[in-house]
């Protein structure tokens, strides 16, 4: 089972921390969440590992959501969010077009429904169609119609905003 457990960390926990990341959008704060993870796990040793990880990774992001909720409402400055995760140096035009992108595509993510979101978060780490039915309750045979259309709707809001963004440029 340690095997099994360590082979399970070694594939998987880039694809968590990208998961958690894309829930959480603080690199440092995934990280933490991804060793809280494989620390139930192994504290747990659950019959199917892989989904049973993502399935602990989106509850520990909602807990997660709901603290950062209660926090604002106490804080009285606000914070510049950290560089992305393993973001190597780059030149500050390229991290301002890169903080830019992220934003967007953060606001992209944030127009979809909470099932779409979670099902192209959970496809984009790796997991399969039945492990992403298992984790979001949906059939098998649903995953791709919701998946395609999850990736259709992002698409069209990122380029809505982007064609947006273009527009208000033009008229500044």
């Amino acid at each position: 089972m340690k095997d099994e457990l360590e082979r399970l960390y070694q594939t998987t926990y880039a694809s968590v921390v990208r998961f958690l990341y894309r829930k959480v959008w603080d690199a440092d704060r995934a990280e933490d969440l991804a060793q809280e993870v494989f620390i139930r796990a192994m504290a747990h040793r659950p019959e199917k590992p892989r989904a049973w990880v993502f399935a602990v990774a989106a509850n520990l992001a909602r807990d997660e959501a709901r603290s950062a909720i209660r926090r604002r409402r106490h804080l009285t400055l606000l914070t510049n969010e950290p560089a992305m995760l393993s973001a190597p140096e780059m030149p500050a035009d390229e991290a301002v077009e890169h903080d830019e992108r992220m934003g967007q595509v953060r606001e992209a993510l944030s127009v979809l429904s909470d099932r779409d979101r979670e099902v192209l978060l959970l496809w984009d780490a790796g997991m399969s169609y039945p492990e992403i039915a298992e984790q979001s309750g949906l059939a098998v045979g649903a995953v791709g119609t919701t998946l395609a259309r999850a990736r259709k709707r992002l698409i069209e809001t990122y380029d809505r905003q982007e064609a947006g963004r273009k527009q208000h440029a033009a008229h500044s």
